[in-house]
C-alpha cells in the first residue's frame, strides 16, 4: 500500500487488551447496586462506545435515570482503580510502536476518557510514541463522528485522506469513512469474528509485526 503521512490508532482492542480491567470495574459497580456480575466476553461485546455507553449498556436499564450520573461516577472511579491489573500491549506492539514512530507521527483516537486513555498509555510506556491523544470526553463528539479525526489531521499536519486509521471495528471504519481517510483493520483485537468479516478496510493486518512490517520495509541491503 502507498505510505500514508500519519497514523492514528484506536486503543482498546487494538494497542492494548483491556478486557479483564474493564470488566472488572463494570462487576464492581453492578455489585454495589447489588446485581449479578456479567461474563467479560458480553462486557466486551458492549465496549467501542466510549465510558458513558459502556455503563448505559451495563447497568443503564438497572438504574433510575436521576441516579445514572453518580453510577456513571462510580464506574470511573473503579476503572481509574484497576486499569493497569492486567490490561497489557498486544504482543509485539511495543516494538511495532518504536519502528512505526521513527518514520511516521502517531495519535490515539479513542473513546475512552482522555485522562484514563493517557494514563494506561504512560502505565504502558506507549505514551511517547505518540504525539496527540484524543479521548472521548475531548470533544463534543465521540466516534464514530469524524470530528476527532479531522481534528488530529490538522494537529499532525497531514490531509485526511493521507491519515491511516488503525482500529478493530465497525465504529472505527465508519470513523475513517465519515472524514475521508484511510483505513485498515486489524484481526487481533477483541474477539468479533463475525463482525469483522463484514468491516470494509484498505488493508488487514493479523499481528503488530504485520503492520510494522508492512508500513516501514526492511532496508535492502545495499550490493
Amino acid at each position: 500500500m502507498t505510505p500514508p503521512a500519519a497514523l492514528v490508532f484506536d486503543l482498546d482492542g487494538t494497542l492494548i487488551d483491556s478486557r479483564r480491567d474493564l470488566a472488572t470495574a463494570v462487576n464492581r459497580t453492578r455489585e454495589e447496586l447489588g446485581l449479578a456480575p456479567l461474563a467479560v466476553a458480553e462486557i466486551v461485546g458492549m465496549v467501542g462506545e466510549g465510558a458513558r455507553r459502556l455503563v448505559e449498556k451495563a447497568l443503564g436499564a438497572e438504574v433510575p435515570p436521576e441516579r445514572f450520573e453518580e453510577v456513571f461516577r462510580r464506574y470511573l472511579e473503579h476503572y481509574r482503580v484497576v486499569l493497569l491489573d492486567t490490561t497489557r500491549p498486544y504482543d509485539g506492539m511495543s516494538e511495532a510502536l518504536a519502528r512505526l514512530a521513527a518514520r511516521y507521527p502517531l495519535a490515539v483516537l479513542t473513546n475512552k476518557p482522555e485522562e484514563l486513555s493517557r494514563a494506561v498509555l504512560d502505565g504502558l510506556g506507549l505514551l511517547e510514541h505518540f504525539a496527540e491523544v484524543l479521548g472521548g470526553d475531548s470533544l463534543p463528539s465521540r466516534k464514530p463522528d469524524p470530528a476527532g479525526l479531522l481534528h488530529l489531521a490538522g494537529r499532525l499536519g497531514a490531509a485526511p485522506n493521507n491519515i491511516l486509521l488503525v482500529g478493530d471495528s465497525e465504529i472505527d471504519a465508519a470513523t475513517a469513512r465519515a472524514a475521508g481517510c484511510r483505513f485498515a483493520l486489524v484481526t487481533w483485537g477483541f474477539p468479533r469474528p463475525a463482525d469483522q468479516e463484514g468491516i470494509n478496510a484498505e488493508v488487514r493486518y493479523a499481528t503488530p509485526a504485520a503492520l510494522a512490517a508492512a508500513l516501514v520495509p526492511a532496508a535492502t541491503p545495499a550490493g
